[in-house]
C-alpha cells in the first residue's frame, strides 16, 4: 500500500495554509486615496475632523478616513473622486499641508497586523513615473579641481611656501611662484600629500615659474564613477523622503541612472524633487571698488561670476569654492530667531567646520555668499556679512525664502549633495488606467494557460490529471504567497515568467503520470508502479529543474531590471514546482489510493501494453 508519513501531512497543510493567508492580501484591490501630511504642523485628530467637514461640506463621498504615523488617509471609489478630493483640501488646508494622491490596499486590518502584505505592483502595472537622468561628468571634474584648489592653498600655507597665485584653468590648477626653491618645495608636498594629481612645471611669459596640477587619468575615471555612485545613494534619500515604495533606482551605461517610482500619482511633486539637482557652494563676494558697477556694464572680472540675490540686486562672486555641499552632516527647516523668517538650519562636518572657522576668521567684515546649484544655473539664496567668526559646524542659512522653499532646500541637504549635476532627458508617466488594462490581460493570460492545462491533464491523464491540477493550484498559491511575504515587486516580465512556470510544473507531472503508465504497461501492480513512477521520475524532475534554475540563477547575476524581475519569479516557480509536483501530489495520491488494500487499476487514462511478438514459423529439417 501507499502510505503516507504523518509529518509530511502536517508540513503540507503548513505549507497550504500559510500561502492562502499571505496569498489573500493580493485578493484585495488597491483603492484612491488622499494622503494628508505635515513637516511644520502637528497632524491630529482636529485635522482629522476638519477634513471630514471639508469634504461633506463639498459633497464629495469618501470610503473611511483614518490617521496614522505617517498622516491622515481617506479612501474613495474612484480616481475622479479622488482627484476632486485632493483639490478641495489642498483649497482648504493651504500651504502648510501636503495633499498628495496615494494607492491604499483595502485587505482588512488584521492581516496587516500579521505581516500580510500584499505584492508590489511594478511601473507598468500600478502606474508611476519613469525618469531617465543624465549626470554631467565635465562638472564632476570641475568639482573636484575646485575641491583641489582650495586644499592646495591650505597646503602651502600649511608647508609655508611662498608663492604668487593659485588659479584653476580649466580642469588643472596653476600655482605660480618667483622662485625656483619655493617651486620644488611646493612640488615635494603636494607629491607628498596628494598621489592622485599629475604635476608638471612651466615657464610664464612674466617671467613667473608655473607648477600645473592635473588629475591623473585613473583618479579622473574614479572621480566619474564615484559622482553616479554617490548620485544614486543620493537619489535613493531623496525616494526615501518621498515615501515611495519599492523605487527601481540603477545606473545605466557610464554615466546615466534610471528611477522608477511605481505607484505615484503625484509626478509633479516627484519630478521637483527628484529633477532639482541642487548643490550647495559657499563662496566669497567680490566686494572690491568698481568691480559691481562694470560687472554689470559688461566687463565681468576675471575669476569672478555675476549672480542675481533673490531681492533682484547683482552681486559679484568669486568663483573660487569655499566649501561645498558634500560637508554637510545635517539640514532640517526652522526660523531665524532674530527676524522669523524662514530658514535653513545646517551641520557640517569636521573638515567642513574646520574649513568654515578659518573662512570665517579672515573675512570678518565680508560678504559670504550662499550659493544653491541647479540645473546648471547658480543662485544666490543669500550673501550675509560675516561678523564674527564661526566655529562649531552649525550654520544657518536665510533670507527672502518661503516655508516651503525652506522645507525643499533642507530636503536637498539633507538627502546629500550631488556630486555632479543631472538632467532629465527622459520622463514616462504610466497612468492607472493604463496599469490596470495591463493587470487585466496579464491575469487573463495566466488564467486561460492554467485553464487549457488543466483541461488537458484531466482529460489525457483523468483522475490522476485531476490530482496533477490541484497540484498546479497548489503551486500558483505558493509562489505567489512567496513574492507577497517577499514584498517583491511584480512587473509584466514577472506575469510572464508565472505563466511560464505553470507550463514548467505541469512537465514535472507528465513525467510522473508517463513513468507510473510504463511500470504498468510492464506488468507491474498498481501500488508499486505508483510507488515506482514517484521514485523514478524524481531524478529526471530534479536534473531538468536543477539545469533550469541555474539559468534562471544566471539572469538574476548578470541581468537587470525588468530581466532580474523575470528571474526573481522564475527561480522561486521552479522551487515551488518542485515541491507541489512531487510532494503535495504524492499526498493526495496517497490520501486517494493508499488505503485500499487491493487496487485494481489507476485513473491514469488509456495505457498501452506492448503486445507479444507473434511465434516463430516452424523450420523444415
Amino acid at each position: 500500500m501507499n502510505r503516507y508519513p504523518l509529518w509530511k501531512y502536517i508540513v503540507i497543510a503548513v505549507a497550504l495554509s500559510t500561502g492562502a493567508l499571505f496569498a489573500l492580501p493580493n485578493l484585495f484591490p488597491e483603492v484612491p486615496a488622499v494622503q494628508v501630511s505635515s513637516a511644520k504642523v502637528k497632524v491630529d485628530t482636529a485635522l482629522l475632523g476638519t477634513v471630514e467637514e471639508t469634504l461633506k461640506a463639498a459633497n464629495i463621498p469618501f470610503r473611511g478616513a483614518a490617521l496614522d504615523a505617517t498622516g491622515i488617509k481617506v479612501r474613495f471609489a474612484d480616481p475622479d473622486t479622488q482627484i476632486r478630493a485632493k483639490d478641495a483640501l489642498a483649497a482648504k488646508l493651504g500651504d502648510n499641508y501636503i495633499v498628495a494622491l496615494n494607492l491604499l490596499s483595502a485587505s482588512p486590518q488584521w492581516l496587516s497586523a500579521i505581516g500580510a502584505m500584499p505584492m508590489y505592483l511594478g511601473l507598468d502595472l500600478r502606474g508611476g513615473v519613469h525618469f531617465l537622468l543624465q549626470v554631467d561628468m565635465k562638472a564632476a571634474l570641475d568639482k573636484a579641481a575646485d575641491r583641489y584648489s582650495t586644499d592646495l592653498r591650505s597646503l602651502m600655507r600649511g608647508e609655508k611656501v611662498q608663492y604668487a597665485g593659485i588659479a584653476r584653468e580649466g580642469a588643472n590648477v596653476v600655482l605660480r611662484f618667483r622662485d625656483e626653491a619655493e617651486r620644488t618645495k611646493a612640488r615635494l608636498a603636494i607629491e607628498k600629500n596628494y598621489p592622485d594629481l599629475l604635476l608638471r612645471e612651466a615657464e610664464a611669459s612674466g617671467g613667473d615659474l608655473r607648477l600645473i596640477a592635473g588629475l591623473k587619468p585613473e583618479a579622473q575615471k574614479r572621480i566619474q564613477d564615484g559622482a553616479v555612485a554617490q548620485n544614486i545613494q543620493i537619489l535613493r534619500n531623496r525616494v526615501n523622503e518621498l515615501g515611495v515604495a519599492e523605487p527601481i533606482i540603477q545606473q545605466q551605461g557610464a554615466e546615466r541612472v534610471v528611477v522608477q517610482l511605481p505607484g505615484v500619482q503625484d509626478t509633479a511633486r516627484a519630478k521637483d524633487i527628484l529633477g532639482r539637482t541642487a548643490s550647495l557652494e559657499i563662496r566669497m563676494v567680490n566686494d572690491e571698488p568698481g568691480v559691481l558697477e562694470a560687472a554689470v556694464a559688461g566687463s565681468v572680472p576675471l575669476g569672478s561670476d555675476l549672480f542675481t540675490e533673490r531681492g533682484g540686486a547683482p552681486l559679484v562672486v568669486r568663483r573660487q569654492v569655499v566649501l561645498t555641499g558634500d560637508r554637510i552632516n545635517d539640514a532640517q527647516p526652522g526660523f531665524d530667531s532674530r527676524s522669523n523668517e524662514p530658514a535653513v538650519h545646517v551641520n557640517l562636518d569636521g573638515t567642513g567646520a574646520r574649513i568654515f572657522k578659518e573662512v570665517t576668521r579672515e573675512n570678518v567684515g565680508k560678504r559670504m555668499a550662499i550659493v544653491l546649484v541647479e540645473k546648471g544655473k547658480a543662485e544666490v539664496i543669500t550673501a550675509p556679512v560675516i561678523r564674527e567668526e564661526i566655529g562649531g559646524g552649525r550654520v544657518q542659512i536665510s533670507g527672502r525664502m518661503t516655508t516651503r522653499e525652506a522645507n525643499d532646500v533642507a530636503l536637498l541637504m539633507r538627502a546629500g549633495a550631488l556630486a555632479a549635476p543631472m538632467e532629465i532627458v527622459e520622463e514616462r508617466t504610466v497612468g492607472p488606467s493604463l496599469g490596470a488594462e495591463n493587470i487585466d490581460k496579464g491575469f487573463k493570460s495566466v488564467l486561460y494557460g492554467f485553464v487549457v492545462l488543466s483541461a488537458f491533464m484531466c482529460v489525457y491523464y483523468l483522475l490522476m490529471g485531476l490530482i496533477s491540477t490541484i497540484a498546479l493550484s497548489v503551486n500558483l498559491l505558493l509562489l505567489v504567497a512567496i513574492l507577497s511575504m517577499l514584498q517583491a515587486t511584480l512587473t509584466l516580465p514577472g506575469i510572464a515568467a508565472i505563466a511560464l512556470t505553470l507550463g514548467m510544473a505541469i512537465d514535472a507531472n507528465v513525467l510522473i503520470n508517463e513513468r507510473i503508465r510504463e511500470e504498468l504497461r510492464w506488468g507491474a501492480t498498481p501500488h508499486a508502479a505508483l510507488q515506482a513512477g514517484y521514485e523514478r521520475a524524481w531524478g529526471t524532475i530534479f536534473d531538468s529543474n536543477v539545469t533550469t534554475l541555474i539559468a534562471g540563477i544566471a539572469l538574476f547575476l548578470f541581468g537587470s531590471g525588468p530581466v532580474r524581475g523575470f528571474a526573481v519569479v522564475h527561480c522561486i516557480g521552479i522551487l515551488t514546482s518542485m515541491f507541489s509536483a512531487v510532494f503535495v501530489s504524492r499526498g493526495i495520491v496517497a490520501l486517494v489510493y493508499g488505503g485500499r488494500k487491493k487496487l485494481d487499476r489507476i485513473s491514469i487514462g488509456q495505457v498501452w501494453k506492448p503486445q507479444a511478438p507473434p511465434p516463430a514459423a516452424p523450420t523444415k529439417a
